[in-house]
């Protein structure tokens, strides 16, 4: 199964025959070691639906199941031991199982959403990491589970799972809801936050909590946080026993992503997530919000004004002057009413105004709570708060260029290079798109074959679709608008800053130019401080889509200079030389794996893209092979982005080499994809008592001109799991 030897998964049916101890030959189990258990089987629906959880007493564990209507169900039982397992790596695994269970789609969970958390322990990266992959590996290979993890990542099952582990920030901010939600006194509650924040998770985490049966919480995993929420959850469920909720999301393509996501989640439908004017038909106790910012009032509605006008009527409004936020807020439609709000969101002139939620927080019978914590960009709250100050023109002069080991943030002057860098970083990670501000007309919607982008004689095409673009077929080739992007999240961003946006240096300001911006429902009707302001956060919201990392094109030269004080230009690319026919004599494999002169680069799956002429001066080997280096921490040798050639290594010393070196247990499994950087190698070592040599420390040493790379210090434990692959041996030109 892997090289954990002590791994197993073993298989039981699950009735009450399991409490007359088949176990005798399951290691472990007698001595109360912790493990962890999938139960599986079929519900009313005939849906596969499984329960995850973990135990040392496996005997009250599943006697207590076997008493519950839900479980009692399950049919089978798959035990999971390892010789490592302690407490913190079975709670730890358990999470991370039910989090991609829930992404994968293959069976629906019976969990309840209380007591995850992101555990940390020792040795939970180099060891327990590989130890899940081995574990989800044979899952696959039994068909328990139908994708691989790195597949799932990118998928909105898992991305709006309810199971996610929530942040310190995100449990208080829950228990603040609940808590107002028992208050008498209070009826609306604005939940302020930011892109990233973790509005759309808290909300949908709430809705699986309130549709979950209290006898499904596992109360023997709960600490002592988890039974203060949980005595605030017994006491929401006594005042809204069997709760009537809606999930209301203005923005239609984001409406029908949550749909699904719904209806993947056992106890939620897709019925439950509806648009803001079918709140004119049904009465509810409680009423989430989400992008509550793109509520709207009768403005430039197009095809919607005549639902709009009905729902009016309906409800008992004029509507000339009504808003949806004032339906939300007629009290025989809801009882209780939740908006996740972000104001730097608003994009539109039929989007609700600031001051009708000013007005609303103003309230007696309001509350608001507000989210800071950064939980969607890997460049958090200082990456945020760089983008705002830069589009408001607020950075002092001087202010550094903005840098950050943990967020790849780069202006490309070139446009194939920006789309080609796009289309790298979906081929290495996938989810990775291109997006615009509204600076070109859309010939395609009636011309198909007429491209909607044109620059540097590159054709491209706005998005096809408006329903789920980020994930449909051919949304790499396309560009999306923000109304196919706002409210997703994506692995790397590509923004195009249009020439309906330049700088004017004297004034140190933004400028619009209102005849270059072609959303003509965006900007009619509306003057040009509201459209500057409009825009702004149009790419505000686009510059915070990429969770890795964000690479933006400007068309306008001025623009261009401004924003270069700020953010890093991208170094020009060493170009890859062409790729030839194969041939044995003079040609070597060159893979897409690209390792990074950094730390160690993203989870990555490898296959041959074609061959390369061997460098000058070397000769044809079946051990060599080149791939691409990227990063500067080894750029007193090695260029940023240089094709370079290995020799596989098979033995001998590596001693003060230039190493290719591969972090993953499963050395073999390109499927599971693994992490790589090139460094030189150093290490020391001792002589054990048998007479054999072994390692102390391993190093991995840059060579950059910048000083703030600093070596990867290995432990033996971490060694275990590294692997030199090649050794450099020459740079393509």
């Amino acid at each position: 199964m892997s090289n954990n030897s002590t791994l197993h998964i073993h298989k039981f049916p699950f009735n009450e025959e399991i409490l007359n101890n088949p176990f005798e030959q399951v290691p472990y189990i007698k001595d109360n070691w912790p493990l962890i258990y999938i139960l599986t089987g079929r519900n009313e629906h005939d849906e596969k639906v499984a329960y995850i959880g973990e135990t040392q007493d496996v005997y009250k564990r599943f006697a207590k199941h076997l008493k519950n209507d839900l479980k009692s169900k399950l049919t089978q039982l798959f035990l999971i031991t390892c010789g490592r397992f302690n407490k913190s790596a079975t709670l730890d695994i358990e999470s991370n199982l039910i989090q991609y269970f829930s992404g994968d789609k293959g069976h629906k969970l019976v969990n309840a959403n209380i007591g995850l958390k992101n555990h940390s322990y020792y040795q939970k990266d180099t060891v327990y990491e590989p130890i899940f992959r081995a574990i989800w590996q044979e899952l696959m290979g039994r068909k328990i589970v139908l994708k691989s993890l790195d597949y799932i990542k990118n998928r909105n099952l898992f991305k709006y799972s309810p199971y996610k582990s929530l942040s310190k920030g995100q449990a208080k901010s829950l228990q603040r809801i609940m808590k107002t939600l028992l208050d008498d006194s209070k009826r609306n509650i604005i939940v302020e936050g930011g892109a990233g924040t973790g509005k759309t998770i808290l909300n949908i985490f709430l809705f699986k909590l309130m549709h979950t049966d209290i006898s499904a919480f596992n109360f023997a995993s709960l600490e002592l946080d988890d039974i203060n929420f949980l005595a605030t959850v017994k006491a929401l469920k006594e005042k809204f026993p069997s709760p009537k909720m809606a999930l209301i999301v203005p923005v239609s393509s984001f409406r029908g992503t949550l749909k699904k996501v719904f209806n993947n989640i056992e106890g939620l439908h897709e019925s439950m997530v509806v648009a803001p004017h079918e709140i004119s038909k049904q009465k509810f106790d409680i009423v989430l919000v989400d992008e509550a910012h793109r509520l709207r009032r009768r403005k430039l509605l197009g095809s919607y004004f005549n639902d709009f006008d009905t729902a009016c009527a309906l409800l008992g409004f004029d509507k000339e002057s009504s808003t949806e936020l004032q339906w939300l807020q007629k009290e025989d439609r809801t009882q209780k009413l939740i908006l996740f709000y972000d104001k730097f969101q608003s994009v539109r002139p039929s989007d609700i105004l600031p001051n009708d939620f000013l007005l609303l927080k103003s309230y007696s019978n309001s509350t608001t709570i507000t989210l800071s914590h950064q939980l969607r960009l890997k460049g958090g709250t200082k990456y945020v708060s760089h983008i705002h100050n830069l589009l408001n023109c607020t950075l002092q002069p001087g202010t550094a260029v903005y840098a950050s080991k943990e967020y790849d943030f780069l202006m490309i002057d070139s446009f194939r290079d920006f789309v080609d860098k796009i289309k790298s970083r979906d081929d290495e990670i996938g989810l990775s798109r291109l997006t615009a501000g509204y600076a070109w007309k859309w010939h395609s919607k009636k011309n198909k074959n007429k491209p909607d982008i044109i620059i540097d004689n590159i054709s491209l095409y706005w998005n096809r679709t408006l329903s789920d673009w980020i994930n449909s077929k051919n949304a790499i080739d396309e560009v999306g608008c923000i109304h196919t992007v706002q409210g997703y999240d994506l692995n790397y961003a590509g923004v195009i800053f249009g020439k309906e946006i330049t700088y004017n240096k004297d004034k140190n300001e933004i400028v619009i130019r209102k005849e270059n911006y072609y959303d003509t429902v965006g900007k009619s009707g509306i003057d040009n401080a509201t459209l500057k302001n409009f825009i702004i956060n149009i790419y505000t919201t686009l510059l915070q889509r990429g969770m890795n990392g964000t690479y933006i094109y400007v068309c306008d030269k001025d623009l261009a200079d401004y924003f270069a004080q700020y953010i890093k230009r991208a170094d020009k690319p060493v170009s890859i030389p062409s790729l030839h026919e194969k041939n044995d004599q003079f040609t070597v494999p060159f893979y897409n794996l690209t390792a990074a002169a950094g730390s160690f680069s993203e989870q990555q799956r490898i296959k041959p893209l074609g061959y390369l002429p061997l460098p000058k001066g070397h000769s044809s080997s079946k051990d060599v092979f080149a791939c691409t280096v990227r990063g500067e921490s080894m750029n007193q040798i090695i260029p940023n982005g240089a094709t370079c050639l290995f020799r596989e290594y098979k033995g001998g010393s590596r001693e003060g080499k230039i190493v290719l070196v591969q972090y993953a247990e499963l050395q073999d499994d390109f499927d599971m994809g693994a992490g790589y950087t090139v460094k030189k190698y150093e290490s020391t070592k001792r002589q054990a008592e048998d007479g054999q040599w072994e390692h102390i420390t391993i190093k991995l040493l840059p060579l950059s001109n910048d000083p703030s790379y600093k070596p990867i210090e290995l432990s033996q434990e971490d060694a275990d799991n590294v692997k030199v692959i090649g050794i450099l041996e020459a740079i393509y030109e």
